[in-house]
């Protein structure tokens, strides 16, 4: 069964642009944190999954050959509907799986134990994923430690985030750090392109900056006597 759109699909979508992760390369800190999902649930898969607009890919993965699959018949699909983890002791009797192909095909999942992986504002992004070939059951203590690695993931993921912002950051310092070349008439800024920018437009496009435009109480006077 295809899963429904979380209500704040684009919202949650834009969010996962933030992070710059997807289609990424692996690194082992991803991977180590898989590796003892795999070891803590005692299953030979599990997986690291970001759910994107029309496919799930996977930052990390223990036993799964693919790289990624059709948004269409993933289970974290299912999983970032909700902030509580996703437990399918054996997906052959749930009735949203039965039929699925990657439960009657390779790799004919039948247990799967999905914990979300949420950003601060709340944005379901995909899930840390223990599966296995045969149906089973977590422990208290093995749902208390995927809970806690989801919660790691989650942290490189923001690490990641902040650096990435912080790099833009210092980008736009350098930028506005050196000369600018500035019309001395109409004060427009010339970009690294050669074009002229309103002042206003420049801010915007390399620091983010909005404007909302008033008039001071010097202006305001000259307007009056002028009027």
């Amino acid at each position: 069964m295809k899963a429904p759109l979380p209500e704040n699909e684009a919202l949650r979508l834009a969010a996962l642009r933030e992070y710059r992760i997807l289609d990424t390369a692996a690194e082992r800190a991803f991977d180590d944190l898989a590796a003892l999902a795999s070891y803590i649930c005692d299953v030979p898969m599990a997986t690291i999954s970001l759910v994107d607009a029309h496919r799930q890919w996977f930052k990390s993965r223990i036993g799964v050959d693919a790289q990624e699959t059709s948004r269409d018949v993933a289970f974290c699909a299912h999983t970032i509907l909700s902030a509580a983890p996703l437990i399918v002791p054996d997906a052959t009797k749930d009735q949203r799986f039965a039929d699925s192909e990657l439960v009657l095909q390779e790799p004919r999942i039948r247990f799967y134990a999905g914990f979300p992986l949420t950003t601060p504002e709340g944005y379901g992004l995909g899930a840390l994923c223990a599966i296995d070939r045969q149906p089973r059951e977590l422990t208290p203590a093995q749902a208390e430690a995927m809970a806690a690695l989801s919660r790691q993931v989650m942290a490189l993921l923001e690490f990641r985030r902040v650096t990435a912002q912080l790099a833009s950051a210092l980008e736009t310092v350098r930028k506005l750090g050196e000369l600018l070349p500035i019309c001395s008439w109409c004060k427009r800024i010339r970009d690294d392109q050669g074009y002229w920018n309103q002042l206003e437009q420049f801010l915007t496009t390399n620091n983010g900056i909005v404007f909302t435009h008033g008039v001071c109480p010097e202006c305001f006077q000259k307007m009056v006597q002028t009027a």
